[in-house]
């Protein structure tokens, strides 16, 4: 006579896929494992579809936009430019359409920097897996590393202000912004430069790395730089005046 054995029931602690896949809401693999199970290097190499990445940032203009509300909304947030106020309706809503899409894009991109500045690091070898200690290694980390990242490839020009009276100015340009591909601007709304969003980028990597900046974008578009590269950008970073002054004090002793 053959012996049954008993079955054992599943723990409480782990459901079974009869009871995953009942349970509304999140899905779970059959694997039991989830993308916060994959090592942080493994997808070092793997890369987006660039017509997704163009869906979804379109979306993100258009959100953008849509949630101006008045002129109100925008002075909450900005210093709104003096000879706005003395246009017509249409064109103070027009600024703020502006100035407001530009600051929610930058708004979208700054946690994103914050982040990737903490596994870029990681994903560095050991021997210079070190933050950035002054700012033109900080520019530098931006220029090559995190524009590989994001871009396949390095900015194209990193510079220093060449006035005097800024030396907390820096600039870093892109001649074919990824972001501005897909991008149709209104003829009103020619100042508005999508690439707002990288800017916000790369100012939430200064913030991060303790080197608190302002970094803006804005577009060429005229003279000969401009016929060569109609959509040439210049991320203009201004670091804080506490920041410069740290840095020449290091740089004394």
């Amino acid at each position: 006579m053959a012996s049954s054995q008993p079955v054992k029931p599943p723990l409480a602690s782990q459901p079974s896929q009869v009871q995953r896949r009942s349970q509304p809401g999140l899905r779970y693999p059959s694997s039991g494992k989830t993308i916060y199970h994959r090592p942080l290097n493994r997808s070092r190499t793997q890369e987006l579809s660039q017509a997704s990445f163009a869906y979804l940032f379109g979306e993100m203009v258009s959100y953008a936009q849509k949630r101006v509300t008045g002129i109100q909304d925008l002075e909450k947030r900005y210093e709104f430019p003096p000879s706005a106020t003395t246009e017509s309706n249409l064109q103070s809503m027009i600024y703020a359409k502006l100035f407001l899409s530009t600051y929610r894009l930058n708004v979208q991109g700054h946690p994103i920097g914050l982040k990737l500045l903490d596994l870029l690091l990681y994903r560095e070898p050991p021997r210079t897996q070190t933050r950035p200690l002054n700012i033109i290694a900080l520019l530098q980390f931006i220029t090559t590393v995190l524009w590989r990242h994001l871009f396949s490839r390095p900015a194209d020009a990193l510079e220093k202000s060449s006035n005097p009276e800024t030396p907390e100015e820096y600039m870093i340009s892109d001649n074919e912004p990824l972001v501005n591909q897909y991008i149709s601007v209104p003829k009103e709304m020619s100042q508005l430069n999508c690439a707002a969003f990288v800017a916000g980028i790369v100012e939430g990597v200064c913030d991060g790395a303790g080197f608190p900046a302002k970094v803006t974008a804005h577009s060429v578009g005229k003279g000969e730089e401009g016929e060569l590269w109609p959509g040439k950008t210049v991320f203009l970073i201004k670091f804080q005046p506490e920041v410069v002054e740290r840095e020449a004090y290091l740089g004394r002793s």
